[in-house]
C-alpha cells in the first residue's frame, strides 16, 4: 500500500461522481471519507462509503484465467493469455473478416480507456463492431438533445444551480435511491412546494412531494409522452408560452402547436390515468414559475431519467420534455433549463470519445469526411484504415455467433449476461462464440462464460479522468497499490496492439493517452483540447467544451477554484448552424408494450439504493448484500390478493422470453396494474430475462421499462439463493455464495467448469 495520506478522488459508481478521499491502511481495508464538493457536499451514499470493500475482496480475480480443453477456467500467465487472444483475433479475422471480431465497452471506463478502446477496435482489430453500455442508458436522451440543441451534454448547467430553483419537473428518475446525495439540491424547491415528480410508482423521490413539497403525477406505464403532450397543450392553448423567447431563439413552434392540439387534459386523463385537473395544475405551476424566473426569480428546470427514456419511443418522449422546456423559455437562459440525469459513472465521457458504433472522439461523426480526416491525423494513420459505422448494442449482442455476426467478442467493464435486454438470448449468443474475452476484476456472469478472463485495476488503483453528469471533467487518482498480477486496460490494449502489429500509437500511460485524446477532440463538439491534468490536479473546475484558445479562466468569486471551459451551455446560441434550438413535433401512438390481455401486468425495472447496475460489484459487498440479498417483486396488495400471493412468497414473473423468480414485497406505492423488479441480480432473479429487444428507431435504446408479464405464486417463505428455480430455491453449491452471482466465491486454485 502507498501510505496513509488521504488521496482525493471520486466514487466508482454513478455519474454524480461524489468526491471522496481514500487512505491506504496497511493490512486492512482502505479508509474512505466524504470530501466537500459541489455535487455531494461531503455526503456519500452507502455504496460510496463501502466501495473500498471491493479492493481486497476474496472474490477478486488476481491472475489471468484461461479455459482448458476440459471446459474449466484456470490461472495462466500474462504472455500466454495475451498470445492466445491475439492469435485467435488474427485467425477469426482471416477466416471470417474483420467485423467477425467485436468489442463491447462501458460507461464505467475512464475517458482514457474509452478513447483507447475505440481506437483499438478500429485500428488494431479493424472492426466496425463496437458499442457500449451507454446504448442501454443515455442513447435516447443523447439523440433528443442532439436534434433539439445540436449538442448532447447531460446537464448543460452545473448541478448546484438546482439549489435555488423555484420549480423542478423530474420525470422517470428515482434520485432519492439511485443518487441519494443529489437530494440536497432539491431541498430548496421542495421547501417552496415546487417539486413535480412523474413516476408510475410512488417512489422515494415521489414521496418528497408530500407535505406540501410539490406534486406527484402517476401515469399508466408507457404514457409519459401523452402526459408531456398534454402539458404542452395547456401551455400553448392557455397562452402560457414564452412567445418572445420562441421567436428569438427557436424554430418549429407552429408544428409543435399542431401536434399537441389533440391532447387536451381530459383526453390525457383517459390515456394516462392522470386527472385532468392535475395536468392543468402542473402546467400552470411550471408556467407561473417560468414567468417569475424570466423576471429574475428562482430558476425552473425540467429533468428526465431512464424511466421516460428506456422505451421504444424514448427519443420522442425526451424530445417532448425538451419541447416543454423550450415553450417555457428555459434552455440557454438564466431562468433555468432542461437536462438529463446520466446514470453510469462515466456515462457522459464514455459516449464522447469513440465507444459508440457511430462516433469518433470529440463527438465526431464517423461518416463525416472532415471528422474522419481529423481523427486519422491525430492517430497518425491513413483515414482509409478507419472503418465505417457499426451496429448498436442490442443488434450486436443478438447477432453473436450467427451467420454474418461476430465470432469473437471482447468485453470491457460490462456484464451483458445480466444487463442486456432479453438476457437469455444474449447468454445463448455468448456460448455460440468461437472465443470470448472479458476484462474484469470479478468473475461476473459474463466473465464466467469467457474463454479468457483478464484481471484489471479497480477505481482506486488507477489514474485517469472521468466526466460527470454535468459535463465536469474530474481526476481519478491512484490511492492504493493493485494486486501484483492485475493490469490496466491501457496496458492490455497496448500489449495486444503490439502483438497484432497495429498501426498508430497505443501508449499505456494515461497522461499520454489523454494528450492524444485532447488532440483528437480539438474543434469537435466535445472539445477537451484545453483540458490538462495540471489544471485538474490544481483543483480547477473544468467543463467541456474547453477549447485550447489561450483564454484565461472564467472569473470566480474570491476563494473559489479557477473555472475553465463552459459550465453553462447555450447562453448565446445553440449548437445548430443558425444558433436556434429546434422544437420537433412528435406524436403518440398506443402505449409501447402496454398489456392488452387479461391477467397481464406491466413489468417496471429499476435500481435499489444498495446495488448498482448488474450487481457484479455491490453483491460482493457484505453489508450491501445483507440489506438487499435477493430479487424482490413489488406488487400492490390488491394485485397480490387477486393472485393469491402473500408478502414474502416466492413468485414467478414470466412471458414468452423467459421466467424470473423473486420474493414478493407488497407495497401500496405500486400501481395495481404493474410489478417492479430491480435489475441487479443474475441467474433466475434476472429481470432482463423478460425484457424485449424492441428498440427506439432513432436511438436504438431498448424498451426496458414496460414489459407485459404474468405473475404467479411459487410458494411460502423459504431461503432463496441466486439460482432459485421454478421448483423452489436451490442451495448454492459449496464453492458458490448465495446472492453473489452465477459462480460467487471462486477458489482460483480449483478448476472452474463452464
Amino acid at each position: 500500500m502507498s501510505g496513509r495520506v488521504p488521496t482525493p478522488t471520486h466514487c466508482p459508481y454513478c455519474a454524480l461522481q461524489c468526491a471522496m478521499t481514500v487512505a491506504a491502511a496497511p493490512g486492512g481495508v482502505p479508509e474512505i471519507a466524504g470530501r466537500d464538493f459541489p455535487t455531494n457536499g461531503g455526503a456519500l451514499c452507502r455504496k460510496g462509503w463501502s466501495a473500498a470493500k471491493l479492493l481486497d475482496s476474496p472474490e477478486r480475480i488476481v491472475r489471468p484465467l484461461m479455459r482448458g480443453v476440459d471446459g474449466r477456467l484456470r490461472p495462466a500467465d500474462w504472455d500466454t493469455a495475451l498470445d492466445a487472444v491475439a492469435d485467435r483475433a488474427r485467425a477469426v479475422r482471416r477466416d471470417h473478416g474483420a467485423d467477425a471480431v467485436a468489442v463491447f465497452g462501458s460507461g464505467g471506463l475512464t475517458n482514457e480507456k474509452a478513447y483507447q478502446l475505440g481506437k483499438f477496435a478500429r485500428l488494431a482489430l479493424g472492426t466496425s463492431r463496437i458499442d457500449y453500455t451507454g446504448r442501454f442508458c443515455m442513447s435516447s436522451a443523447a439523440a433528443a438533445g442532439n436534434r433539439a440543441f445540436g449538442l448532447d451534454r447531460g446537464l448543460p448547467f452545473p448541478l448546484a444551480d438546482l439549489a435555488g430553483a423555484g420549480a423542478v419537473l423530474l420525470l422517470g428518475s428515482n434520485v432519492a435511491e439511485t443518487m441519494p446525495p443529489f437530494i440536497r439540491h432539491l431541498e430548496g424547491v421542495r421547501g417552496a412546494g415546487g417539486l413535480l415528480v412523474v413516476d408510475p410508482r410512488r417512489s422515494a423521490t415521489a414521496r418528497l412531494t408530500s407535505d406540501g413539497g410539490g406534486l406527484h403525477l402517476q401515469p399508466t406505464p408507457g404514457t409519459d409522452l401523452q402526459l408531456l403532450l398534454g402539458l404542452a397543450h395547456v401551455v400553448l392553448a392557455e397562452g402560457l408560452a414564452d412567445e418572445e423567447y420562441l421567436a428569438a431563439r427557436t424554430t418549429g413552434r407552429d408544428a409543435v402547436a399542431r401536434s399537441v392540439a389533440p391532447w387536451w387534459p381530459e383526453r390525457v386523463q383517459a390515456a394516462t390515468g392522470v386527472p385532468a385537473r392535475l395536468v392543468r395544475d402542473a402546467a400552470h405551476r411550471l408556467a407561473s414559475a417560468a414567468r417569475a424566473a424570466a423576471a429574475g426569480g428562482p430558476r425552473v428546470y425540467i429533468l428526465t431519467g431512464r424511466g421516460v427514456e428506456q422505451h421504444a419511443n424514448g427519443t420522442d418522449t425526451t424530445t417532448a420534455a425538451i419541447n416543454l422546456a423550450l415553450l417555457l423559455g428555459l434552455p440557454g437562459t438564466a431562468a433555468g433549463g432542461y437536462g438529463t440525469l446520466t446514470g453510469q459513472g462515466n456515462g457522459q465521457g464514455g459516449r464522447e470519445h469513440g465507444q459508440k458504433s457511430d462516433q469518433l472522439p470529440g463527438y465526431r461523426k464517423i461518416t463525416d469526411p472532415a471528422d474522419r480526416a481529423h481523427v486519422a491525423a491525430a492517430w497518425g494513420v491513413d483515414e482509409c484504415l478507419i472503418p465505417g459505422p457499426g451496429i448498436p448494442a442490442t443488434e450486436l449482442l443478438h447477432s453473436l455467433g450467427l451467420p454474418g455476426g461476430p465470432r469473437m467478442l471482447m468485453v470491457h467493464g460490462a456484464n451483458v449476461a445480466v444487463s442486456a435486454p432479453d438476457a437469455g438470448r444474449v447468454v445463448d449468443g455468448l456460448r455460440r462464440l468461437d472465443f470470448l474475452v472479458v476484462c474484469d476484476f470479478f468473475l461476473s456472469e459474463t466473465a464466467a462464460e469467457a474463454d479468457v478472463v483478464l484481471p484489471v485495476l479497480q477505481w482506486a488503483e488507477e489514474e485517469g479522468t472521468m466526466t460527470n453528469l454535468e459535463g465536469r471533467i474530474l481526476r481519478r487518482r491512484r490511492a492504493v497499490d493493485p494486486p501484483e498480477d492485475a493490469r490496466s486496460e491501457l496496458w492490455i490494449l497496448a500489449e495486444l496492439a503490439r502483438r497484432l502489429d497495429a498501426p498508430g500509437r497505443f501508449p499505456a500511460d494515461p497522461r499520454a493517452v489523454f494528450a492524444e485524446l485532447r488532440e483528437a477532440s480539438r474543434g469537435g463538439l466535445a472539445d477537451y483540447s484545453g483540458v490538462s491534468y495540471e489544471a485538474l490536479d490544481g483543483g480547477a473546475a473544468v467543463y467541456w467544451p474547453c477549447p485550447a484558445t489561450g483564454r484565461p479562466p472564467v472569473p470566480q468569486p474570491p476563494g473559489w477554484p479557477p473555472l475553465f471551459g463552459t459550465p453553462r451551455l447555450f447562453l448565446e446560441r445553440f449548437a445548430h448552424p443558425d444558433g436556434r434550438a429546434r422544437l420537433i413535433a412528435v406524436r403518440a401512438g398506443s402505449p409501447s408494450g402496454a398489456p392488452n390481455e387479461p391477467g397481464l401486468l406491466t413489468l417496471l425495472t429499476g435500481r435499489l439504493m444498495e446495488h448498482y447496475q448488474s450487481g457484479a460489484q455491490t453483491r460482493r459487498v457484505p453489508e450491501l448484500l445483507a440489506a438487499q440479498p435477493e430479487p424482490r417483486v413489488e406488487l400492490h396488495p390488491s394485485t397480490a390478493l387477486a393472485l393469491g400471493i402473500a408478502h414474502g412468497d416466492l413468485v414467478s414473473v414470466s412471458n414468452l422470453r423467459g421466467r424470473a423468480v423473486g420474493r414478493a414485497s407488497l407495497s401500496a406505492d405500486m400501481r395495481a396494474d404493474s410489478v417492479f423488479m430491480a435489475f441487479h441480480f443474475g441467474g433466475a432473479g434476472s429481470a432482463n430475462l423478460l425484457t424485449r429487444a424492441l428498440t427506439d428507431p432513432i436511438s436504438s435504446m431498448p424498451a426496458f421499462k414496460n414489459t407485459p408479464v404474468l405473475v404467479a405464486p411459487l410458494g411460502p417463505v423459504a431461503a432463496m439463493g441466486s439460482e432459485s428455480t421454478a421448483d423452489g430455491p436451490a442451495d448454492p453449491p459449496p464453492e458458490r455464495s448465495a446472492g453473489t452471482g452465477l459462480l460467487g466465491l471462486l477458489d482460483l486454485s480449483a478448476a472452474v467448469p463452464r
